[in-house]
């Protein structure tokens, strides 16, 4: 009888865990879901590939020669950035217009961000800004590749992911 019960005890914890998990569960996988096809439709859309934190942090680790481009808002990136990327601002959405989709159009030109991607286009580009669903890292990449660069990268998980993993990162808040 005692074996039974507890049986019994064990199935309806089953049931009650995996029926509210599964409530919740379908919500944030819904969520997950439109932020995966937002980033694979703009993948394709860009003509870059994809790139995780983790394959970011082991091309730094590796000493890789590449180009970083944080493409926050200066305010976002002196609050936090990859140690040795460099800073151009983007806004979140694209509309392939190059006035509409940087973050400061007085100030910076497309000349300016090809001489910061450099002189060799099949240089490695990675780009990255807050988290998955920001689009600045997308506006970035884009316009390396409509400016020419072949070899260019996004990581979409950002900087919200490389803090998520543990990994080290600079500020300049305290200067």
């Amino acid at each position: 009888m005692m074996k039974k019960m507890y049986r019994i005890l064990i199935v309806l914890c089953l049931f009650a865990t995996n029926g509210a998990l599964a409530g919740n569960s379908l919500l944030k996988e819904t969520d997950i879901e439109a932020v995966a096809l937002k980033v694979a439709t703009e993948t394709v859309q860009g003509g870059y590939k994809l790139l995780s934190v983790a394959e970011l942090k082991q091309m730094i680790d590796g000493k890789e020669n590449f180009v970083l481009i944080d493409a926050h808002p200066t305010e976002e990136y002196n609050l936090a950035y990859i140690d040795g990327a460099r800073h151009f601002g983007f806004q979140s959405n694209h509309s392939g217009n190059w006035e509409k989709d940087i973050a400061m159009p007085d100030s910076f030109t497309q000349e300016d961000y090809r001489v910061l991607l450099g002189a060799d286009k099949n240089k490695k580009i990675v780009t990255y800004c807050g988290l998955t669903k920001c689009g600045r890292s997308h506006n970035a990449a884009s316009w390396a590749k409509k400016l020419g660069y072949t070899n260019v990268y996004r990581a979409p998980g950002g900087i919200s992911a490389w803090i998520d993993s543990g990994y080290s990162y600079k500020t300049n808040l305290n200067k």
